[in-house]
């Protein structure tokens, strides 16, 4: 990392907090709802034990000829209730879901209680796909209360977490690089809450839609011919080749856009102004810089992203995209690789710091074609196990991961 991330560390923790769609009170947060994103973020961060209750009041009026949103969904929408995210309950329906990614969502309607089991994050969302058939938005209530506690606890704003996880961050970085006050760890896990983590059995696998299909004799020839892996700038070998994307660049573009994915800014520098500039403007950066890795003898034609803003420096989930030299019935492919940053270790290379990955890489593939399905922009997918598969390896800066070696094939609408 070069010092520009250093100082963007630094006048981040130092910047005025966001206040997002969060507004705090004594003993909870009232979160807004709205048509126009899948999921907002609540911000919480829970623990196994918590009661959550989460409560909505009465939905906003909404103009003429067009119903307003109701936390316990519209009774006479004519919508395919199997495309919904949660096909039990009524279109838009509030909805709560536990995980960043992969995660069944729940009903929560006019008010719920959540008995949380493990480290979770909060989402919550309305019962859509596609154009939502109400307007307005619903105002959500949560309160939590400790594992042995009988009184709700106050919960810290969102800009409160921002600041203390980017301190952590810029301590660890400056740390790891400068030697200032030594942590007692190699690692620092920015998801030891389990806000983002994903285990080695990622929940995202059992809710593809996979085509038991065999793949195309000529496309698995081609997939068989790709690099298995990844390199940095010295050649040293690095993420394996996960996933493949049958589409032009237009469409790829598109789709990850709407599955809610954002491209890297491609230098530092960059960086460094748009997250000031939009911390002030109290937005979300989203846009973290990328380190560049090599495949085909060149640089990544695209970097993307995803991750909650409060956590976007020590966690994120990421890839990296190449187009292929070849095409399959005319269209264009797209080879990518993925992982899921967890937090920060020493770079076995040089000793500074660099983003720590999941070794259970196989989570992030997954968890890439299930945020494209959701998005309804993924028409077909499926499983090819190349020749000379990778399933035990490690990265360019000495992290070791593991994998069951299969490329995920995304045929896209």
């Amino acid at each position: 990392m070069a010092r520009p991330v250093v100082l963007l560390l630094g006048l981040l923790c130092c910047a005025a907090p966001f206040e997002a769609q969060v507004a705090t009170t004594a003993k909870s947060i009232t979160v807004q709802v709205t048509t126009t994103q899948p999921w907002a973020d609540s911000g919480l961060d829970l623990q196994a034990g918590d009661t959550v209750e989460i409560s909505t009041t009465a939905p906003q009026s909404a103009a003429s000829g067009t119903p307003a949103c109701d936390p316990k969904g519209l009774a006479e929408a004519s919508t395919d209730t199997a495309a919904l995210p949660l096909p039990t309950a009524a279109p838009g329906a509030l909805l709560a879901r536990l995980h960043s990614h992969g995660a069944v969502p729940m009903l929560v309607g006019a008010t719920t209680e959540l008995h949380i089991e493990e480290a979770s994050h909060l989402y919550l969302g309305m019962n859509f796909s596609g154009t939502p058939s109400c307007q307005g938005e619903l105002s959500a209530t949560i309160s939590i209360t400790p594992k042995g506690s009988s009184v709700a606890t106050p919960v810290t704003s969102r800009g409160q977490q921002l600041k203390s996880q980017l301190g952590t961050a810029a301590q660890v970085f400056m740390s790891g690089q400068f030697g200032i006050s030594k942590p007692a760890a190699d690692t620092f896990n920015a998801t030891s809450s389990g806000s983002n983590a994903i285990g080695d059995a990622s929940p995202a696998t059992s809710l593809l839609n996979l085509s038991d299909a065999p793949l195309d004799s000529q496309l698995r020839k081609s997939i068989d011919s790709l690099p298995r892996r990844v390199n940095d700038q010295f050649q040293n070998l690095g993420d394996m080749v996960n996933f493949v994307i049958v589409g032009s660049k237009q469409d790829v573009q598109n789709a990850l856009t709407a599955a809610s994915w954002h491209v890297a800014d491609t230098n530092n520098e960059g960086a460094m102004v748009n997250a000031i500039m939009q911390t002030y403007d109290k937005k979300d950066y989203l846009a973290m810089p990328m380190s560049t890795l090599y495949l085909f003898g060149r640089r990544q034609d695209f970097g993307y992203e995803l991750a909650e803003p409060i956590a976007m420096v020590a966690s994120r989930h990421h890839f990296r995209i190449w187009k292929a030299p070849f095409t399959w019935q005319g269209h264009e492919v797209w080879c990518g690789a993925g992982t899921h940053d967890i937090g920060f270790a020493k770079d076995k290379r040089n000793g500074s710091v660099t983003h720590k990955i999941d070794p259970a890489v196989d989570g992030e593939r997954d968890n890439i074609g299930s945020t494209l399905q959701k998005a309804s922009k993924a028409k077909t997918m499926a499983y090819y196990l190349p020749k000379d598969a990778v399933q035990d390896a490690r990265n360019a800066t000495g992290d070791g991961y593991h994998s069951d070696g299969k490329v995920l094939v995304i045929f896209l609408q």
